[in-house]
């Protein structure tokens, strides 16, 4: 098995947790988590098929590591925006829940 198959399955076990996590969990704090966790696996992916191509003799191109430094950039931008709209929603309502209480829309 070569380092870059390894490589593959490693991403592909990343990507995998993460979906099962934004599937399952509630919270929206673990949902970012989860969906930071499935970003590391495309980003994983993405490394060792940039690699794949140096590794058989080829040149290195620098435009996927150009491009994976760049989406790393991004997805923690979006994560610290995601994280600062979270800490605002419990701010205002007292709870990171999205949803309303069921047993409160019984009263009204």
């Amino acid at each position: 098995m070569s380092i870059e198959t390894l490589f593959g399955l490693g991403a592909a076990a990343l990507v995998g947790i993460g979906l099962y996590g934004l599937i399952v969990l509630a919270h929206p704090l673990r949902k970012i988590i989860a969906f930071n966790v499935m970003g590391s696996g495309v980003f994983v992916l993405f490394g060792a098929l940039a690699k794949r191509g140096a590794g058989a003799g080829l040149h290195a191109d620098p435009v996927p590591q150009a491009l994976l430094i760049t989406a790393i950039v991004v997805a923690f931008a979006a994560s610290a925006l995601a994280v600062a709209l979270i800490v605002r929603l419990i701010e205002s309502t007292d709870s990171a829940s999205l949803a309303g209480d069921p047993l409160d829309e019984g009263t009204h």
